[in-house]
């Protein structure tokens, strides 16, 4: 609280100062747009839900095989747990931002469950019905399913209030950790890979703690996948093994177990910690 002697009528006025770290109301009204540019980083944990989907394996005079009637389980809180992290930056002149955005999820086929089986492998025709654990050794993608994508994000609160809805879109790429093993081949893949494009669908809330914020969230994923069962079986590194399976497509080389195609579509609940930048909080403290 500040004190005012008002001269000379000795009248003394109290008026409340602004408590450090909480911004004042702008000149322009409680919705106004114009504010400070906002710089956070953060991370996340969180848990998911994938859909049930089709898988297809092709292989041109050898397999075409689909698989159906099977789900998948994201197991967030056994190692590798489920993580992301963010950067976002609000723009100040507009209720609008943007984020970049790294998902780590996972996706593993239920292989107590029966699935559907047509087509061939390896020439040979399958059995309509089969246990999953009874064809593949593997089929998951536990390190993990990851994303990384580029988001616009719209503000639905005075960029100043202590809580913040918002939503936003957006869309990238896919690097999972492909992990395909088929008994009857003897051969695994196991390593990083371009999938193929993303996209994702948000709404969430951010409560501010001063230089910092806690958010929690929905998102919504679809990710078409594409992937070479290259039966490398010795993935190290994404860089290194994304690396190589350009290096391959470039020279024209097709994968010897053929190719893997599904569509993984999940939800997604999360909630995290955002900090902010300083030049930030010295605006916001001396308004």
């Amino acid at each position: 609280m500040a004190v005012v002697d008002v001269a000379p009528s000795g009248v003394a006025m109290t008026i409340p100062s602004q408590d450090a770290g909480e911004a004042a109301e702008p000149a322009g009204g409680p919705w106004a747009l114009v504010g400070p540019t906002e710089w956070t980083v953060g991370g996340y944990g969180g848990i998911t839900h994938t859909l049930p989907s089709v898988v297809a394996i092709t292989k041109p005079g050898a397999t075409d095989l689909r698989i159906k009637d099977f789900g998948w389980i994201g197991r967030p809180f056994k190692a590798p747990i489920y993580y992301g992290v963010r950067s976002q930056r609000w723009s100040g002149a507009a209720p609008v931002g943007g984020m970049i955005d790294f998902t780590h999820a996972k996706a593993i086929a239920r292989k107590d469950d029966t699935a559907s089986f047509s087509g061939t492998l390896d020439g040979q025709p399958v059995a309509p019905k089969a246990k999953i654990r009874d064809v593949f050794r593997h089929l998951e993608f536990s390190h993990g399913h990851n994303m990384l994508t580029l988001n616009g994000l719209v503000l639905l609160a005075p960029w100043w209030a202590r809580v913040r809805p918002y939503v936003g879109a957006g869309a990238g790429v896919s690097l999972p950790h492909t992990e395909v093993g088929i008994h009857a081949q003897k051969k695994r893949t196991y390593e990083y890979q371009f999938a193929g494009f993303v996209g994702q669908a948000l709404a969430g809330v951010e409560i501010q703690l001063g230089r910092t914020a806690l958010f929690v969230e929905y998102k919504f994923t679809y990710a078409p996948y594409d992937v070479p069962l290259s039966h490398e079986p010795y993935g190290w590194l994404l860089v290194t093994d994304v690396w190589r399976q350009f290096s391959a497509w470039w020279r024209g080389e097709a994968p010897p177990g053929g190719r893997l195609r599904t569509t993984l579509v999940s939800h997604h609940g999360i909630a995290g910690v955002l900090i902010k930048n300083r030049a930030y909080m010295d605006r916001i403290t001396r308004r």
